[in-house]
C-alpha cells in the first residue's frame, strides 16, 4: 500500500514516514516544501501573536523571541504543542483549526489591538483581513519562504502509472508543487487521474479546496489537523472494509 507524503525534508518527513511505516502502509517520501529563513524575528510590542505553523515556532524559538506580556495565538494543535516545548504559553487555540477560526476567535478581543502575524510567505489574506475588519493594528513578519525542492515530483510519476493507493497533502503549497512537478514532466492530466483512482487525504479544508480546485477528488480531512489523524484517514480509507 503505497502513500505519497510530502512533508519538508527537515526531519517532517521522516517522521511521517515512520507514522505510515506503523500504519502498515509503504510511504513514498517526496517532500514538496522547504523553508528558506528569512532571518526576520517577530516584533515584540504587539498585545497578540499569531504563530501558523511549527516552522515559524521553530525559528522563533532558536532566536529566542521574548513573549512578554504578548497573548500568543495558535491556528492549530501542533502549531500550539511546538509552542509549548519551546517554553511558551499558548493563549488562544480556535476550535477551527484555520485562518477564519482564529479571526472568530479573537473577534471580540483585538478593536485597538496590535496584533504581530508572523508566518510564511504563501499565507492567505484571510487571517489579516479579517483582524483588519475586528478593528486590529496588523503587523505581518514574514518568518521564511516555502519554495519546492529541487528533484521534487517522483510521486507525479507514480500517481500517472496508477502506483499509489492513497496521498497525503499537508498544505496547500504541497497541492501546487505537486502539479507543477507533473506539468514539468507533462503528465498532469495522468497523475490527477492516478489520485483519483487512491484515496487523497487533506490536513485541513483550505487544503481540500486548493485540490479540488485542481480537478482532484479528496476522500478523506480529519477533523483533528495533524498528520497522525491524516495517515490514519488515508490508510484506513484505503485498507477498505
Amino acid at each position: 500500500m503505497r502513500i505519497a507524503v510530502f512533508r519538508p525534508d527537515d526531519g517532517r518527513a521522516a517522521a511521517a514516514a515512520s507514522v505510515l511505516e506503523a500504519l502498515g502502509a509503504e510511504p513514498v517520501v517526496d517532500p514538496m516544501l522547504a523553508v528558506e529563513p528569512t532571518g526576520t524575528v517577530p516584533r515584540t510590542d504587539a498585545d497578540y501573536a499569531v504563530f501558523t505553523s511549527t516552522s515559524g515556532v521553530e525559528l522563533l524559538a532558536a532566536a529566542n523571541w521574548p513573549a512578554g506580556e504578548t497573548v500568543v495565538c495558535a491556528i492549530g494543535s501542533s502549531t500550539a504543542a511546538a509552542l509549548r516545548e519551546a517554553g511558551y504559553t499558548v493563549d488562544v487555540v480556535p476550535d477551527d483549526y484555520s485562518s477564519a477560526g482564529l479571526v472568530a476567535a479573537l473577534a471580540d478581543r483585538v478593536d485597538g489591538a496590535r496584533v504581530e502575524v508572523a508566518r510564511s510567505d504563501h499565507g492567505s489574506d484571510v487571517l489579516p483581513d479579517g483582524l483588519v475588519d475586528a478593528g486590529a493594528y496588523v503587523h505581518e513578519t514574514t518568518l521564511y519562504r516555502l519554495v519546492r525542492p529541487a528533484g521534487a515530483g517522483s510521486s507525479t510519476d507514480l500517481a500517472a502509472r496508477g502506483q499509489l493507493a492513497g496521498a497525503c497533502f499537508t498544505a496547500s503549497m504541497t497541492v501546487e508543487n505537486f502539479l507543477a512537478a507533473a506539468d514539468e514532466r507533462g503528465i498532469r492530466a495522468p497523475a490527477v487521474a492516478g489520485l483519483n483512482d487512491a484515496v487523497v487525504g487533506c490536513i485541513g479544508e483550505p487544503t481540500r479546496e486548493r485540490a479540488e480546485r485542481a480537478g482532484i477528488d479528496v476522500d478523506v480531512v480529519p477533523e483533528v489537523a495533524a498528520f497522525e489523524a491524516l495517515a490514519e484517514a488515508v490508510v484506513e480509507r484505503a485498507r477498505g472494509p
